[in-house]
């Protein structure tokens, strides 16, 4: 069977219920995913309600299972649950992109076509493909690449490749997106200028990253000032001063031995959505994925699917203002991983940020700290506290994959062995464990990594 021949008879089952339950994950993938989901339900005339979720486990899965929904649709989640899910009886349709855990029938999973699940499609893509066989729902193309690239899934090679490049080019045929190369620095819309530099985390400029001062001083040595009181946006620069910048950044990067520093992390492919007004952070994919994060990792997910269904009122103000405050929680996020440092084990690294950092971003900053880390050959795990126990987030890279490292793997068995739960990517997973398992947990990753990189 193929993925699209599946992803129809997930369709016709929903389209055989009244009333679903959609069940989802908390960042923007997960979030796209319930929209896409949520309108498609809404164009099909069924009713319908969205829960989100940090993780689904199995006391949810028995909440779920004791509400007696018709439905249960799992939206950037439940292949890790498939088992809890039959044994439970709940009547469900998963599109989910995680590595599977066991088997299930209406199960639209790219793995399970020998599609990679980390980069080549996302969980809003397996939403978008059912939400395509229940209707005419091509222009929710938009959505599903706003999750692609919230989930990271366009840096492996500085473009979307695999379904997700046949749903992007779907949406230039349907007229609400549009690609080309430019620089991936976040804020290209909305952002005066020096604020690209001055705010850039995901790649760490030295002397840069957290200075006004050095960033304005950087664009005046090119000519790029303020005009009158105002500065310009990135979108508003002549190419040829574009050009300027980029040439320049390309150059302090390499002199300034950036580790992993590359130019595809700088210049790349972006993403604009063509339905959205210029200058909003919602008509660049990648700033619209943040602003996205900024909601539902702060508990304000309801905010964030209220802007993804097309609120550019009440709820989109009020995402501006969390964006706003999440961007700050990174950059403090960053400088106490700076500050403190990391701990070396024989195949791993790790920081432990208490309660320092919160735990539903915590992942976010172990991805950007790989710009600064000394050690690119060892992935990076991070421990943030969390209600109960500790919420463990991992990080590898495209070099460690070729050795062999799979961690949604490695931390779902270390998990297990000390009484927790975890899965996820082969280069991002995550995991919630007992406190004090902590160094037995650290102990079994760092064995269970060493085997699968040797």
């Amino acid at each position: 069977m193929t993925l699209m021949k599946k992803a129809k008879e997930c369709a016709n089952k929903i389209k055989e219920h009244s009333s679903a339950l959609v069940v989802s994950h908390i960042d923007a993938d997960g979030l796209t995913s319930a929209a896409i989901m949520g309108k498609a339900l809404e164009r099909a005339g069924i009713k319908y309600k969205i829960n989100f979720v940090k993780q689904l486990d199995q006391q949810t899965l028995i909440e779920i299972a004791n509400q007696g929904h018709q439905l249960v649709i799992f939206t950037d989640l439940g292949s890790g649950m498939l088992e809890s899910i039959k044994s439970l009886k709940i009547n469900a349709v998963i599109a989910d992109h995680h590595q599977p855990q066991g088997s299930y029938e209406f199960h639209l999973n790219p793995h399970l076509f020998g599609i990679n699940g980390g980069i080549e499609a996302s969980g809003a893509g397996m939403a978008y493909f059912i939400a395509k066989e229940m209707g005419d729902n091509g222009d929710l193309a938009s959505l599903a690449i706003v999750g692609a690239v919230g989930d990271l899934q366009h840096s492996k090679h500085g473009q979307l490749v695999g379904l997700n490049r046949t749903i992007l080019e779907e949406g230039v045929k349907n007229k609400v997106l549009f690609f080309e190369k430019d620089l991936m620095l976040f804020g290209r819309q909305t952002r005066p200028v020096f604020k690209l530099l001055q705010y850039s985390t995901d790649i760490y400029f030295p002397g840069l990253t957290g200075s006004e001062e050095a960033s304005i001083e950087f664009l005046g040595r090119l000519g790029i000032r303020q005009q009158g009181e105002k500065w310009r946006r990135w979108i508003d620069l002549e190419p040829s001063e574009k050009q300027k910048v980029v040439s320049a950044l390309i150059q302090f990067g390499l002199s300034s031995g950036i580790p992993g520093f590359r130019v595809e992390r700088l210049v790349g492919e972006v993403y604009t959505l063509l339905c959205e007004r210029e200058g909003t952070e919602v008509r660049d994919a990648s700033e619209f994925s943040t602003l996205l994060n900024s909601t539902a990792r702060y508990d304000h997910a309801d905010i964030g699917l209220a802007v993804c269904m097309g609120d550019r009122g009440k709820s989109y103000d009020e995402a501006c203002v969390l964006l706003a405050e999440h961007r700050k929680n990174l950059v403090e996020g960053l400088n106490f991983v700076k500050e403190k440092g990391v701990t070396q084990l024989q195949n791993l690294q790790y920081f432990d940020s208490g309660n320092k950092i919160r735990e539903t971003i915590v992942g976010i900053v172990a991805g950007m700290s790989s710009s600064f880390v000394n050690n690119r050959q060892l992935p990076i795990i991070a421990f943030a506290d969390s209600n109960g126990g500790v919420k463990v987030s991992s990080r590898g890279n495209q070099d460690l994959l070729r050795k062999g490292l799979n961690l949604g793997a490695a931390i779902s068995e270390a998990a297990k062995a000390v009484g927790g739960t975890g899965g996820g990517h082969d280069i991002a997973a995550g995991a919630f464990i007992p406190r004090e398992s902590m160094s037995e947990f650290l102990k079994i990753l760092d064995l269970k990594i060493g085997i699968q990189i040797k």
